[in-house]
């Protein structure tokens, strides 16, 4: 078994889960154009309040439809933008005026997808921007919407961090009291001076600015079981997060902490290059990019939270819809290789061209295979711990065997291999799967 660095948290079902749906929506849907639209045009807050705020009517907005698509897709919990950067929020938060209810979509938008997810048996997540745009108190610092403004010091002079804190610490405290349990807490994000390659004279904020320890302490004592990334800049205090989250890109290897211990792990990844609702973006990945995409994250003992961006009206776009009933499709026929399933025991290679995950609950092991071969594949470090095979899309047997004295000395495989013959006809699935049921006496 992997040794994997304790959680303060529950995590037992974010591993068991592995799969899961991020949500980024809000006004920035309206521009279409990116949720950083507010900051990379360097929109002022009149400008972006006077075009959006009175058009936000999510009138196609359908929670129970949503949770349909992540639950057919093979998704197992959410996480929702409660407020992004822009600091507009989706909930009837009572410590601002600047959210859903006072739109015409005038309501709290947040309360019937909790329930909508919840009635399909999905955990509940919540992601809240420590970021806020739009806030009289935030200070105006290196990564804000009005950071080149030529009165940006006579504008920081009137604002004071801490009134903002006590404002973050609220509106956290309404959402982690008002919706019941809530079982994942995404915070985003902290960028202080000197950290991943920021000069000594950025001016950014962490722990201080957002009093991330006091925070912590809070999120903990209303949800003791909730699960906490690592964006609070906590990393070196104990309790302070729960899982890493690259973003974006792919490890190469299961991530450690200092002391080289694995660590819980997710990476958040999107359909395209936007979170938000982009209605030009073009570079949409395909279904088997997605689904390879993972296999390789659960091959590495981690999960995918994988985004979608819905619609100015409520809706998730047809280009999202293909690419979850895609998935769904494949996740139908080989959820066992995902869900409960981790990293592969040390001593097992990893075969050319595939990925293997495994379920140490039920002892089997998944060789999921990007090219296919011809009629044989080969698994080092196998010989005699097999008992049997099969292809998981259906179910028909493998027949598995030891390899051959000339398949060895021409170099088709080593000694203590076991080889699999494939059919030469390659099964009709985006990325088949050999079920490996291992001996337990192994």
């Amino acid at each position: 078994m992997h040794q994997v660095r304790p959680t303060t948290g529950d995590s037992d079902w974010f591993v068991q889960d592995r799969f899961g749906l991020f949500i980024h929506w809000g006004l920035y849907a309206l521009p279409g154009r990116h949720e950083w639209v507010k900051q990379r045009e360097e929109i002022s807050d009149e400008d972006y309040d006077a075009r959006y705020f009175p058009r936000f009517d999510p009138d196609l907005y359908d929670p129970e439809m949503w949770a349909a698509e992540a639950s057919n897709a093979g998704m197992k919990y959410f996480c929702v933008t409660t407020k992004h950067h822009d600091g507009f929020c989706l909930w009837d938060s009572k410590l601002t005026d600047y959210k859903a209810p006072n739109t015409p979509a005038g309501r709290d938008l947040i309360n019937p997808m909790v329930t909508a997810f919840r009635e399909r048996g999905m955990k509940v997540g919540f992601y809240h921007s420590l970021i806020d745009w739009h806030h009289p108190q935030f200070r105006i610092d290196d990564v804000h919407s009005m950071r080149n403004h030529p009165e940006r010091d006579a504008h920081n002079a009137n604002r004071e961090q801490s009134k903002y804190s006590d404002y973050l610490h609220g509106q956290v405290r309404e959402l982690l009291t008002n919706y019941g349990k809530v079982d994942l807490l995404f915070y985003d994000f902290s960028y202080p001076a000197g950290a991943r390659g920021r000069p000594a004279e950025f001016d950014g904020k962490g722990r201080q600015d957002w009093q991330s320890e006091k925070l912590i302490q809070l999120t903990r004592q209303l949800q003791p079981d909730i699960l906490v990334d690592d964006r609070l800049d906590l990393m070196d205090v104990e309790g302070g997060w729960d899982y890493r989250t690259p973003e974006q890109f792919m490890p190469r290897e299961w991530p450690t902490d200092d002391s080289g211990t694995k660590v819980v792990w997710e990476t958040c990844q999107t359909f395209s290059g936007s979170w938000g609702y982009h209605r030009d973006e073009s570079s949409w990945k395909s279904v088997e990019q997605l689904l390879r995409m993972l296999i390789e994250v659960v091959s590495k003992g981690g999960n995918l939270l994988l985004n979608v961006g819905p619609t100015g009206r409520g809706e998730f776009d047809e280009r999202a819809l293909q690419r979850l009933r895609g998935m769904g499709e494949w996740m139908r026929r080989h959820a066992r290789s995902i869900y409960g399933c981790t990293a592969a025991e040390a001593g097992v290679p990893t075969p050319k061209d595939c990925r293997l995950t495994w379920n140490p609950q039920t002892n089997r092991l998944y060789v999921h295979i990007f090219a296919w071969p011809y009629k044989q594949l080969s698994l080092d470090g196998l010989a005699g711990k097999v008992e049997y095979a099969q292809l998981l899309n259906d179910a028909s047997e493998v027949f598995l065997h030891e390899p051959s004295a000339q398949q060895m000395e021409m170099g088709g495989a080593d000694a203590g291999a076991v080889t699999l013959d494939l059919p030469v006809e390659r099964p009709n699935v985006d990325i088949p799967v050999v079920e490996l049921f291992l001996k337990s006496n192994r």
